[in-house]
């Protein structure tokens, strides 16, 4: 595998040899030398892998073990790699419907496209040190399921965390005033709220479907 990865970092035309089926595992080659940085440039040996398609396929065999540790995993052979953040990033944003009935659709930098709901919850962890930015702390997007109790996420982009601001309407999470969006018929917090008057919440979430 790290020669594989070689040729995606200097863009040779040769490919890895390396499917993208989803099959068991073969014997595990330790830590490979990959990294995946904060804002989702993969490098191989601290050069960055800038053919997409090469990033896609890696993309495709990334798995999280029972431990939270990330995984490329073919049929093949697999080994650990290295995530500073989410492995991946969502970098844009659409939406239909309103309230109860809106649809948020994430599209990620490997041109995954994931709608936020059950299966695909967007999290954001209220107690964590805001971004580098200071503009509050960094919703993530369940993109699928890990091999344990951690799941493989994307890190929402600040320009599409801004779009999200937009579309939030005033809601409670476990008695807590917040400001949130519906996705999927459910409502998912992106923020506290630090006062609010009586009545200022209105009735577009009653605590029931919280995703926190």
């Amino acid at each position: 595998m790290p020669s594989q990865g070689a040729r995606a970092a200097t863009g040779a035309s040769t490919g890895p040899s390396m499917g993208a089926s989803m099959g068991p595992g073969g014997p595990s080659c330790g830590a490979l030398p990959f990294l995946i940085r904060r804002d989702g440039t993969w490098l191989y040996r601290g050069s960055p892998i800038t053919r997409k398609p090469m990033v896609c396929l890696f993309a495709s065999t990334l798995r999280r073990d029972l431990t939270g540790a990330f995984r490329l995993q073919t049929p093949v052979e697999s080994g650990t790699i290295e995530v500073e953040d989410a492995p991946f990033v969502a970098v844009s944003l659409e939406w239909c419907g309103c309230g109860r009935n809106q649809v948020l659709s994430f599209r990620t930098n490997v041109d995954q496209v994931v709608c936020a709901g059950p299966d695909h919850p967007i999290r954001v962890d209220w107690d964590r040190p805001c971004d580098e930015d200071g503009a509050g702390a960094v919703p993530y997007v369940q993109v699928r399921p890990g091999d344990g109790p951690l799941p493989i996420e994307a890190r929402v982009s600040r320009a599409v965390y801004y779009e999200l601001a937009a579309l939030a309407v005033p809601g409670h999470c476990h008695g807590a005033p917040c400001l949130g969006v519906w996705s999927g018929g459910v409502f998912f917090p992106l923020g506290r709220l630090p006062c609010c008057r009586e009545g200022d919440m209105g009735d577009d979430d009653d605590g029931d479907g919280c995703a926190q």
